[in-house]
């Protein structure tokens, strides 16, 4: 998997910049790699002996391009990491839970989201705007 992963700062730079000082938002879709695991938030998901190697440059390519957003005071953001199983073809139930920036797990304890799931969740947050200048992460119920 080869992605020029710069684009991920740099773009969310150019998406900050047209937006600075105007009340139209973003919307960010996260990963799950940066999210954590422990409450002292000092490991997350990407550090984990599971993690595939093969996506640890994504991961912090997504994690270094949210450190950047969360410095910019000028843009009403909010980024919306999904569960550690993010299924294209998961079956859409029109409920999930909402997390801040610890991993979550459902109460079957998994940490699972369809695509459906989440763009309900992502329309929930425009029509809300509950979390502006947050990170939020969320996960089927």
């Amino acid at each position: 998997m080869k992605t020029n992963r710069r684009l991920h700062s740099e773009t969310l730079k150019v998406l900050c910049d047209a937006l600075s000082g105007t009340d139209t938002r973003l919307l960010v879709v996260g990963g799950a790699g940066s999210l954590y695991v422990n409450k002292e938030h000092t490991a997350c998901v990407a550090d984990g002996p599971d993690f595939p190697d093969m996506f640890k440059p994504l991961a912090a390519a997504m994690a270094n391009a949210l450190a950047e957003l969360r410095r910019r005071k000028d843009v009403k953001w909010t980024y919306i990491s999904p569960a550690g199983d993010f299924q294209a073809e998961g079956e859409r139930s029109g409920e999930y839970l909402l997390g801040g920036e610890e991993l979550i797990l459902n109460e079957r304890g998994e940490s699972i989201i369809s695509y459906g799931d989440y763009a309900i969740a992502m329309v929930d947050e425009i029509v809300k705007g509950n979390h502006i200048q947050e990170r939020i992460s969320v996960v089927r119920k």
